[in-house]
């Protein structure tokens, strides 16, 4: 394994990730520079060592921080933000599609007065924002399937956990999912 391909997962001083979604990863280097000024604890460390001309060091897979850091109150109004508390999916027609395909559409069109903000924009795929228009939902006859509203940071963390990344280091798992509802067997 590279050492550029070994990120380490960031916990807060709770022992949770920082960022579900996008998840909170450091570089190595990152990571190491934290490490020596003592900002963090080392949780789990990969296989995969670094060396200096005095040292040899295991690469820290998974560090958490020494001092809790609160969540954000106010999300960010941002389009993947859009995406993310609509689950990627379009409001019109309910289908889940990749980013690149989504766009946001103003509920009141901004020609006729609509604001964009969070209560006013929802997630749609291209051919439902074309169908839509610049009409409203009465007109178009196309509801959005849940309201716009301005989500709460721990209701984005808690849509990015059902998008896990593409790689996830088997010294990540017991840290990305401990605090879900486990399914009754």
């Amino acid at each position: 394994m590279s050492v550029e391909s070994c990120p380490a997962l960031v916990l807060n001083a709770d022992f949770r990730p920082l960022s579900y979604f996008p998840l909170s990863l450091w570089p190595w280097q990152e990571a190491v520079k934290a490490v020596f000024l003592g900002r963090v604890n080392i949780v789990s460390e990969y296989e995969t060592t670094i060396r200096s001309p005095s040292r040899r060091m295991r690469l820290p897979s998974v560090i958490s921080l020494k001092e809790y850091v609160p969540a954000e109150r106010r999300p960010a109004f941002t389009r993947f933000n859009v995406f993310l508390r609509d689950r990627f999916s379009c409001q019109y027609c309910a289908q889940p599609f990749p980013t690149p395909e989504l766009t946001f559409d103003h509920i009141i069109p901004r020609s006729r007065g609509g604001a964009t903000t969070w209560t006013n924009v929802v997630t749609a795929c291209g051919c439902c924002n074309l169908a839509k228009g610049n009409r409203t939902p009465a007109e178009a006859r196309m509801f959005p399937r849940r309201g716009a509203h301005a989500p709460s940071a721990q209701q984005l963390q808690e849509n990015g956990r059902a998008f896990p990344p593409n790689f996830l280091h088997e010294s990540w798992r017991d840290f990305l999912y401990w605090d879900s509802e486990l399914d009754p067997a």
